[in-house]
């Protein structure tokens, strides 16, 4: 019961604390997107370019050069594309929003050094900035579905809840990595191996019945798995497929953004003796 009750307690006092505060992280969040490519040929317009890239290369790959093909059936009722890139979208923004948080306290040392300053803001302002590349992602396979079937889903209405729920479970690991990457300086190097092998460790290129038993549990173990499954319940399956999937994913989000930041609020007073 007391860890319920701290769980709480925390969850309330950082969605507080980023209310707070959320002018000025909205503002450090859209310096972060445009300052990215400050002086580039394209500017801002590779925010467009990035995730447009790597949504055609990972299905020219997987849909044309493996041939993966299903769909058109009650049980899988859209084509393989779309099944790709509905689970491939929510996981490219979960990967840069980790990675980003490794080093969001770290690479900001004068800032933590002021008594003033909102340091929760650094954390979550790269969860916001990475929302940026799913943005686009959902409206290219809006477009795209909406081109290949005549309609969307109305399960595309739930989205707005499921971003939501992405977002607490975003900071609640931006919060940790972050605390985490103050100490431990190589968290970034290890978050970006497991980021990038993460992907073919999730149910996104090939369904879960496709994985041997011997892997199976981990799969199901994984919590992003869940989260995955729920984005293809409303951009894939127009319909509650994974159920479970739905309940694991609201636990994580407030466990997860509970615990990630009692962590960060732990930590967070010895910042700047070690920065």
């Amino acid at each position: 019961m007391r860890f319920l009750t701290g769980h709480i307690k925390a969850f309330l006092e950082v969605v507080a604390v980023l209310a707070r505060h959320r002018h000025l992280t909205f503002e450090m969040a859209r310096r972060e997107i445009f300052d990215r490519y400050s002086g580039q040929l394209l500017g801002a317009y590779w925010a467009v370019g990035h995730p447009l890239f790597l949504m055609a290369l990972y299905v020219l790959i997987f849909a044309f050069v493996f041939k993966q093909n299903f769909g058109g059936t009650q049980a899988l009722p859209r084509d393989y594309i779309t099944y790709l890139l509905a689970g491939l979208i929510p996981w490219l923004s979960v990967q840069e929003a980790m990675v980003k948080s490794c080093s969001a306290i770290s690479s900001s040392a004068a800032l933590v050094k002021q008594a003033v300053f909102p340091i929760e803001s650094l954390a979550a302002k790269g969860v916001l900035s990475s929302l940026a590349t799913q943005v686009i992602g959902l409206c290219i396979l809006a477009v795209y579905v909406l081109f290949r079937y005549q309609a969307l889903p109305w399960t595309y209405l739930l989205l707005p809840l499921l971003v939501a729920l992405q977002i607490c479970i975003m900071l609640g690991f931006a919060f940790l990595l972050s605390a985490l990457g103050v100490f431990i300086r190589d968290t970034k190097d290890f978050i970006q191996v497991l980021a990038t092998a993460g992907v073919y460790l999730l149910p996104v290129f090939y369904l879960p019945d496709a994985v041997p038993s011997l892997f199976k549990s981990a799969l199901y173990l994984n919590p992003f798995s869940h989260l995955v499954w729920c984005y293809q319940d409303l951009l894939y399956f127009g319909r509650f497929e994974h159920p479970w999937s739905w309940f694991a994913t609201s636990l994580l989000a407030f466990l997860g953004l509970a615990s990630g930041y009692r962590v960060f609020r732990l930590l967070k007073p010895m910042f700047g003796n070690v920065l």
